[in-house]
């Protein structure tokens, strides 16, 4: 089987909707768990509270204020330990935190080709393991619970989709076990997909059924024909009617919708509906300092350099100022897009000392290799055309090593292009 990073197949993770993108910022463990309650009967009051709770909670996690995050999601288990939402909600926030340790959570970490592949991924950390299973099992019970009594309950029947497509999220990105994820994510695809036609209002089921729909489209085409023939359904221009339709539909997965339409239209070009999907998340979540790094990185990939340079340096400063957990490495990217928007605006100067920096803070070979692929573009312009070439061949060898995509495509493109001059 074809071997490869995570970053090409977790597009999977979006499926779910978690929210990864905007909520693995970090997520601080506080310093005592809080018990948990015993279950008890269920009332509406209760089930009321827990909602509400569960509603600021996604809140403060999409402005990456995480230890309120938490307490909200205790608090509402507390308030309604057999609801299923908030059960899957605390193993999202499981799953999160292992995304946050390895660092893997803006949308530069998952454009590539999707392929079928086989995983070597570093075994998460038990106490989250234990609880992602423990919740996300439960949740799945709880929903099929339900479904028994009232087999066409859109309410359950998107519980159940949801917290299946969490399971073929974590299977795939946590423990790189790709075909047991199918096996949980097509029974996610079917459940919201016969949601859609129970409830053909309900879009914010679309999330799942859309984005399946895209990942399926964007295989190669034998892994595509075994997906058809194991219930799932293709078509780009249907995936992103449908993720379309979540994203302006008001509900939990609202947010999700947008920050998987950022992700698929930077793999499909679409830089300026990126961009559009950010300004609104922006505006929606102003805490997440992410947003701003993601917005950079996606004007560069638009050509649009000015406006890359000012969102970098614009959210180099909030950075600064927050004091919050950061991701692996975050500081070693703030710089490298700094760097690397100074130079596509022609302020060199201001350049070496960034890269120095982002050098320095860098914790994956790729971004070591982005960084020498910025040397080699001030190395070419100083007129020293063989250190230039050096440096794009140490970037590609480690762009390589790393499983980086893009970045073993760009420094090859400026190694060809020395080579014809």
């Amino acid at each position: 089987m074809i071997r490869t990073h995570e970053r090409r197949l977790a597009v999977l993770a979006l499926a779910l909707a978690g929210g990864w993108l905007a909520w693995a910022g970090g997520w601080p463990r506080p310093a005592a768990s809080w018990p948990r309650p015993e279950v008890s009967a269920q009332t509406p009051s209760n089930a009321g509270r827990a909602s509400t709770l569960r509603g600021e909670a996604f809140e403060f996690a999409y402005n990456l204020d995480y230890p309120e995050t938490r307490a909200r999601l205790e608090a509402a288990l507390a308030a309604a330990p057999d609801d299923p939402a908030t059960v899957r909600a605390m193993a999202s926030a499981a799953w999160l935190e292992i995304l946050f340790r390895r660092g893997s959570v803006l949308a530069e970490d998952y454009i590539g080709q999707l392929r079928s592949d086989t995983i070597e991924l570093p075994p998460p950390p038990k106490d989250l393991a234990e609880e992602f299973m423990r919740d996300a099992q439960r949740a799945v019970a709880l929903a099929r619970a339900r479904l028994e009594t009232s087999p066409r309950d859109p309410g359950a029947l998107y519980d159940l989709g949801a917290a299946e497509g969490l399971v073929a999220s974590y299977t795939a990105t946590v423990e790189g076990r790709i075909f047991p994820a199918f096996r949980a994510a097509r029974r996610a695809y079917t459940t919201h997909e016969r949601l859609l036609r129970i409830a053909p209002s309900r879009h914010d089921a679309g999330l799942i059924v859309g984005m399946y729909r895209y990942v399926v489209a964007s295989l190669s085409m034998p892994v595509r024909w075994l997906a058809y023939l194991a219930g799932f359904g293709g078509n780009r221009d249907r995936a992103l009617a449908y993720l379309h339709q979540a994203s302006r539909f008001e509900s939990d997965a609202q947010a999700d919708a947008r920050f998987a339409l950022v992700l698929v239209y930077n793999r499909e070009g679409r830089y300026d509906d990126a961009l559009a999907e950010l300004a609104w998340l922006r505006e929606r979540f102003p805490r997440n300092r992410l947003l701003w790094l993601e917005t950079a990185a996606t004007a560069m990939r638009a050509g649009r350099h000015a406006l890359a340079l000012r969102f970098a340096d614009e959210g180099w400063e909030r950075t600064s100022r927050d004091g919050r957990p950061k991701i692996p490495g975050e500081a070693s990217r703030w710089h490298y897009r700094r760097a690397q928007a100074r130079i596509s605006v022609g302020r060199d100067a201001e350049a070496p000392r960034l890269l120095d920096l982002a050098e320095q803070a860098a914790v994956r070979g790729w971004m070591r290799g982005r960084v020498l692929i910025e040397r080699g573009r001030l190395a070419e312009r100083r007129g020293a055309a063989a250190e230039a070439r050096r440096l794009y061949e140490q970037a590609r060898r480690l762009c390589e090593r790393d499983n980086d995509q893009a970045g073993e495509i760009e420094s090859q493109r400026m190694i060809d292009a020395l080579r014809k001059k």
